[in-house]
């Protein structure tokens, strides 16, 4: 049976929700951490934790709620290692981020190499009364799996602590002039360890979303990249958690497109068709960049990826 224009549409919608569901996860924390002014480039390590987490708890227990909760935890852990190193040792942010994804990528592979062959139950998908039957839009968005709202609602919390909130203004703060918060009696370290920690546990979310939706068994590098791919999408968002999801969605339909153009067996080389969401990802922070400086404008934290220490100024 041939299908319409928009059948495919609405395919492709609900595959970019899916696939862009773990990018916003990591996106999100992300944001929290560098809004703070600490950069965390172990994003892909910390997601590879979250899945081999998630993935064996749900396997040995069976329960979803327990394995998205310990993969929380566990990440959350495993980044107070980079928190440590980046605020308290005052080490080079970046080193030690790129540090974060070798051993979470190693830890993986260490533990996840027993587990390949066993698989768990997928997440079904929640239908939302009413909702789900608006014409388009309801399939792809609200027909969806229990993560997938979890991630709306982290969203909009995200964006009310950090805009709306004292909370969220002395994060920001922190981020952009932590001697001036140091002088009025906040605690820089306090504020960024939470904001790394806390960053860290929905990157470690993000993780837990592969064995739980995308795929129901275990492989090597299940995550395939994609946390790379939320390192960019920070930059691409402005640290703005709704631009995020926005851009999450856009990197999302560009691996279903990938996807789907490659079961369709179109005559593109499969290779070139594994390297387009990294070549959009090139492409978009490239144009950002240049707008950016033709502007003159400048959203990124002041202090980001400045070690700071009570008594000194940047």
């Amino acid at each position: 049976m041939e299908i319409t224009g928009i059948e495919w549409f609405v395919l492709i919608g609900i595959s970019a929700i899916k696939m862009g569901t773990p990018l916003l996860f990591g996106t999100l924390g992300g944001v929290i951490s560098e809004r703070s002014g600490v950069i965390n480039l172990g994003m892909e390590g910390l997601m590879l934790v979250g899945a081999l987490t998630a993935f064996v708890v749900d396997l040995r227990f069976g329960s979803k709620i327990t394995a998205v909760c310990m993969a929380a935890l566990v990440a959350g852990l495993v980044t107070t290692i980079h928190a440590v190193v980046s605020i308290t040792l005052r080490a080079n942010q970046i080193a030690s981020g790129l540090a974060l994804t070798l051993f979470g990528t190693g830890l993986s592979g260490l533990f996840g190499d027993r587990l390949i062959g066993e698989t768990v139950v997928s997440l079904n998908n929640i239908p939302i009364p009413g909702f789900s039957a608006i014409p388009i839009l309801g399939p792809i968005f609200f027909n969806q799996d229990i993560m997938v709202y979890f991630s709306y609602f982290c969203v909009v919390l995200i964006w009310f602590v950090l805009f709306k909130t004292t909370l969220g203004l002395n994060i920001r703060s922190v981020g952009e002039a932590p001697e001036v918060c140091d002088a009025i009696g906040l605690s820089v370290a306090k504020y960024r360890y939470a904001c790394v920690i806390v960053g860290g546990m929905l990157i470690g979310v993000a993780g837990a979303y592969f064995p739980m939706v995308l795929t129901s068994f275990w492989v090597d590098n299940l995550t395939a990249g994609r946390g790379w791919i939320a390192v960019a999408l920070v930059i691409f968002a402005f640290w703005h958690p709704g631009k995020a999801l926005l851009g999450a969605y856009l990197f999302g339909a560009a691996i279903a497109l990938q996807l789907g153009l490659q079961t369709m067996g179109i005559a593109v080389p499969s290779y070139f068709l594994e390297m387009f969401p990294y070549i959009l990802t090139i492409a978009v922070l490239t144009a950002v960049t240049i707008r950016n400086q033709k502007s003159g404008a400048s959203v990124m934290p002041a202090s980001l990826g400045l070690a700071f220490f009570r008594g000194e100024k940047h």
